[in-house]
């Protein structure tokens, strides 16, 4: 077995979980710092896969039945979308707040957004 996270089951590499574990946060905030930072990712290689697969459609939705397909539950894909677009509207309002695009935001961002609540 490998060491290794598989990139498809965990967007998330070693390194930035293990930035996060390292922060001076209260454990609450460090989830949530967690989550954020996954969803983030998961944005991120949807805007990079975003090709002729996607066109005309709603990537978050595509990929959210894709990830759905590897279950065969609908009722996770419909879930797991109403998270993600969520998500996805709460790091783009914020993005917006700081003056950065949403591709460009980094754990220290992250950090300030779950500070801020």
């Amino acid at each position: 077995m490998s060491n290794h996270l598989d990139p498809l089951s965990n967007p998330l590499n070693i390194e930035t979980i293990q930035e996060i574990e390292n922060l001076d946060l209260p454990i609450m905030k460090k989830h949530h710092l967690r989550i954020l930072a996954h969803c983030l990712q998961i944005l991120k290689i949807i805007n990079l896969d975003n090709s002729l697969e996607y066109q005309n459609k709603n990537p978050l939705r595509e990929w959210c039945d894709n990830q759905s397909k590897k279950f065969d539950d609908k009722k996770f894909s419909d879930l797991f979308y109403e998270q993600l677009e969520s998500t996805s509207k709460k790091l783009s309002s914020f993005s917006k707040k700081i003056g950065k695009n949403i591709e460009d935001l980094e754990i220290d961002d992250l950090v300030l957004l779950v500070e801020q609540r």
